[in-house]
């Protein structure tokens, strides 16, 4: 499970819908299932507990990115429960670490970033 900080324009596209997807579930364990269940005490979802409303934005940034590429969105994320802090601040790897985990993947990630 992963959410990436860095901007969705160098995510290639399978890192870019695995993030969109894996971004579903957890807004459903921390809006729907009161932060329990399967992956509650995951790192990544530990880190948007009270952030929803960050995570609300995140998934706004990565719809933009699929507009921009042509692609079709039809999840959208009900505003009404994006609420707590509007940033994150929080990070399992820094964004210099996860630049170079999305390097060392064999895809198109980060192509045009030296």
């Amino acid at each position: 499970m992963r959410v990436w900080d860095i901007h969705p324009k160098h995510l290639c596209r399978k890192h870019l819908l695995s993030e969109h997807r894996e971004l579903h579930g957890l807004w459903n364990i921390l809006t729907k299932h009161g932060g329990k269940g399967g992956y509650s005490r995951h790192p990544e979802t530990l880190r948007w507990v009270s952030k929803q409303k960050a995570l609300y934005l995140r998934h706004q940034q990565l719809v933009k990115e699929f507009e921009r590429r042509g692609y079709n969105h039809k999840t959208p994320l009900d505003k009404k429960l994006a609420t707590g802090s509007g940033s994150q601040k929080i990070f399992i790897n820094t964004i210099k670490e996860q630049r170079i985990i999305l390097k060392q993947k064999p895809c198109d990630c980060l192509l045009h970033i030296k």
